[in-house]
C-alpha cells in the first residue's frame, strides 16, 4: 500500500503534464519547381528576377540551381514529365528593398504583374504597410513580390 501512492501520483502526474513536443531545428533549405522548358525558365528567374544561377551539384541533366541568399536556393526540374496543377495559394513569396524599382522593372520589360485579387498593375498594401505583387513565371508559377517592413 505505501508503494501505491507514489506509484499513483507519478501516473497522474504523466497524464497531467503534457508530453513536450519535440523540435528538430529545420530550417527551410530550397524549393523545386517542376518546369516544361528549363532554358525559358532559367532565362525568365534570370533576367525578369535578378536572381543568380549557381553550381547544380547534383550534376544531373535537366536541373538548374538559383540562389535566394543566405544559403536559400530555387531548384528548377525539368526532368519530371507529370502535370501540376497550379493554383495562386501555392506560390514563392520574395522581399526586396528595392519593390518601386523592380515594378518599373516588370512595366519596362511588359511582364503582367496584379495584386491578389488579380487587377492587372496593382500593387496592393497590405495592412501592416507592406506592398505586394503577384506575377507568374512561364510555367504559370505565382510568384509574391513584398516590399520591405517600414521600419
Amino acid at each position: 500500500m505505501k508503494f501505491l501512492f507514489p506509484f499513483l501520483t507519478l501516473l497522474m502526474l504523466n497524464v497531467m503534464v503534457p508530453a513536450q513536443s519535440k523540435t528538430f531545428g529545420f530550417t527551410f533549405n530550397h524549393q523545386a519547381l517542376s518546369v516544361t522548358d528549363l532554358d525559358k525558365s532559367v532565362a525568365f528567374y534570370k533576367t525578369v528576377l535578378g536572381l543568380e544561377q549557381i553550381s547544380n551539384r547534383t550534376q544531373m541533366a535537366g536541373i538548374s540551381w538559383f540562389s535566394l541568399g543566405e544559403g536559400k536556393e530555387l531548384h528548377l526540374v525539368s526532368i519530371i514529365k507529370e502535370e501540376v496543377k497550379i493554383n495562386k495559394a501555392v506560390h514563392i513569396a520574395l522581399t526586396t528593398p528595392q519593390f518601386d524599382a523592380f515594378i518599373k522593372h516588370l512595366e519596362a520589360n511588359h511582364i503582367a504583374y496584379s495584386d491578389w485579387p488579380g487587377k492587372a498593375n496593382t500593387v496592393n498594401v497590405r495592412a501592416d504597410g507592406i506592398k505586394q505583387i503577384y506575377l507568374q513565371d512561364p510555367d504559370g508559377y505565382w510568384i509574391e513580390v513584398n516590399s520591405v517592413a517600414v521600419k
